[in-house]
């Protein structure tokens, strides 16, 4: 990846972690939650989504790392707010929010590789290969956030509401943002399973739409 086709890859990035983001705070306000509608989180706005951290300094490292370390584009945003006393099943909704972020992304990759098909019919190769791009790009975000199972990120919030562990004390675990993450994120296999779902479902819509994969 150089330079420029990353920093393209940057702004997909951003929009897919805004729908992603959008995602959970709309399901949240449809299981009977407010706060993150109150806060302004159910927008398609970018900036009222965006982490310091998740959404600008850790992609932009991994763009300008050298390429010896090897590069995958992730990232995060801003974990939407969520009250679990106003939401109407507090366990069933609580997994409900928690999975409609990535839920979002793959939805947002099957859109996506549909508009590639049409692309592809009035022979826009470029228009084909960015958009393949980009719901590569949203699938890994939605496996990222659950094969990683470190706080803030989806999976561990999953693991959470399974095993009855209180927003508080998840809090506490959370408190030290993403570079728990980033550590995480530098073991191999780690990297490997997120690589290897996300290429196996890309693959697999793309043959549902007629594209050939090999």
């Amino acid at each position: 990846m150089d330079i420029t086709e990353g920093l393209i890859q940057y702004l997909m990035l951003i929009a897919l972690l805004t729908f992603h983001e959008f995602g959970h705070a709309w399901t949240a306000m449809k299981c009977g939650d407010d706060t993150a509608r109150l806060q302004g989180r159910v927008s398609l706005n970018p900036l009222v989504h965006i982490d310091p951290v998740g959404t600008v300094l850790m992609p932009l490292l991994m763009i300008f790392l050298p390429s010896s370390v090897g590069r995958f584009l992730i990232g995060g945003a801003k974990p939407v707010p969520v009250n679990p006393y106003n939401l109407h099943y507090p366990v069933r909704d609580d997994i409900l929010v928690t999975l409609a972020g990535p839920g979002m992304n793959l939805l947002l990759a099957i859109v996506i590789v549909g508009g590639a098909r049409i692309a592809s019919v009035f022979g826009s190769v470029e228009v084909v290969h960015m958009l393949g791009q980009a719901a590569h790009l949203s699938l890994a975000l939605c496996f990222f956030n659950l094969l990683v199972p470190i706080p803030p990120l989806d999976g561990s919030q999953v693991i959470r509401a399974l095993v009855g562990m209180s927003h508080e004390h998840y809090a506490r675990l959370a408190r030290f943002g993403y570079l728990p993450v980033i550590v995480f994120w530098q073991f191999p296999f780690v990297r490997a399973l997120v690589y290897n779902m996300t290429d196996a479902t890309f693959g697999l819509i793309a043959v549902c739409f007629g594209f050939s994969v090999g």
